[in-house]
């Protein structure tokens, strides 16, 4: 057998095993302040070129044989994590069982991942209803009832508006969310096979983090 310790070399404390063989430690109120990487907040909303200056109106006329990407692409060198997305769709007398006020869209919205390494991994194949989005994001924000349920007022003029959210990492047991690679064609993407040009608003916000090299 052989006997190994763990020593703090600037006090020559050595770490103690409990009874139950834990191992007491100290949670600091910070991320470590000495790493080489920083992650600072990340904020950008879907756009036609994945980049933060591209249109962020997802109101367009796509079709299934020609369809439109609104997405947010890896960069080229720091790491994006998008852990939140914040859903707008705002019509007047819009109701859950339609995409706005236009009806259920035809062929939907399509929600995928797209890996440089991993391939496609699907997460969403068909986005038609309001319904649809509120259900993607297990249901919250939760509020209002009857008619009125998920339902915000007033967000473009008169128009009410659905505004799920979705949280990787209570929906899918990921806490940073999801990785979009520095350095690679990694995107994270909804493609539109409709015509959704008929509400008022349409748009998607991600929130995160950006893992930056410190100088």
């Amino acid at each position: 057998m052989i006997k190994v310790a763990i020593i703090n070399p600037l006090t020559g404390d050595a770490s103690r095993i409990g009874t139950e063989g834990e191992i007491p430690v100290i949670v600091h109120p910070h991320p470590p302040i000495d790493d080489e990487y920083i992650y600072l907040p990340f904020r950008q909303f879907f756009t036609d070129n994945g980049q933060p200056d591209g249109s962020n109106d997802m109101r367009v006329v796509g079709t299934a044989a020609n369809p439109i990407d609104f997405y947010i692409s890896a960069r080229p060198n720091d790491d994006i994590f998008i852990k939140t997305i914040a859903f707008v769709i705002s019509d007047a007398q819009a109701t859950l069982s339609q995409f706005g006020n236009i009806g259920a869209l035809t062929n939907g919205i399509q929600f995928f991942f797209e890996s440089q390494s991993l391939g496609t991994i699907t997460i969403n194949e068909s986005l038609k209803t309001n319904f649809d989005f509120i259900q993607q994001c297990a249901g919250l924000p939760a509020f209002g009832s009857g008619i009125d349920a998920f339902r915000a007022q007033n967000v473009v003029g008169n128009s009410e508006a659905y505004i799920p959210t979705l949280d990787f990492g209570g929906l899918f047991g990921t806490p940073f969310g999801v990785r979009l690679k520095g350095g690679t064609q990694d995107r994270l993407v909804f493609r539109i096979q409709d015509d959704t040009s008929g509400v008022d608003r349409f748009d998607i916000v991600a929130f995160g983090g950006d893992l930056k090299l410190t100088e």
